[in-house]
């Protein structure tokens, strides 16, 4: 689960990296916000407990409801640091992800975790994918193993699904994971941004 090697070392001295650099800053404080609302979402979850509460519900659509927000700003603050397509693709999984979600927790805990399952899946499929492109930026590895451990979660979901009991705790592990690796890419971005 630990992030591999870091390409930073490499990005001052590839071609077109001051146009990378440049969209670092907004995005290392877009990274920082992510892990701020992660860690107070999962605690919140925690707090409305394993049932689908109005409280619990509402918390299940606003995760990717805020995914959506989030690639909005992504996208725009990083149209000059490369292609964005991912993240196009990223706020169409996540909006259709918070309307599933909101019609799934009216069945019931097994078809939440379900949806959120095949959401964790695709989500975390173009996470990878657009963490390697954004590779010579820096800072991108902990984003590709968050998106390959996304799509290993999503898979666990699903299955949990069919236990006995399914509860909705294990998705608030999901978000602080997330959110840590999300503090983790923030601070290699920071140091990998050349200093004045």
């Amino acid at each position: 689960m630990a992030p591999a090697a870091s390409t930073t070392a490499s990005t001052a001295a590839s071609p077109g990296s001051d146009e990378h650099v440049g969209g670092t800053p907004a995005l290392r404080r877009l990274y920082v916000v992510r892990f701020v609302f992660a860690a107070a979402w999962a605690g919140l979850l925690v707090v409305a407990g394993p049932d689908l509460s109005t409280g619990a519900k509402l918390l299940l659509f606003l995760y990717p409801a805020f995914d959506v927000a989030a690639a909005v700003v992504d996208a725009r603050s990083a149209r000059a640091a490369g292609p964005v397509k991912g993240l196009y693709l990223n706020m169409a999984v996540s909006a259709l992800a918070a309307v599933g979600l909101a019609v799934a927790s009216t069945s019931g805990v097994a078809d939440v975790l379900r949806v959120w399952g095949a959401w964790a899946v695709v989500s975390g499929l173009v996470q990878l994918l657009v963490g390697v492109a954004r590779r010579p930026m820096g800072g991108q590895w902990a984003m590709i193993a968050s998106g390959g451990i996304s799509v290993l979660a999503g898979g666990s979901f699903i299955r949990g699904a069919s236990q006995d009991n399914p509860s909705l705790t294990s998705l608030a592990g999901y978000a602080t994971l997330g959110g840590i690796f999300f503090l983790v890419s923030a601070i290699r971005l920071y140091r990998a941004t050349p200093k004045a």
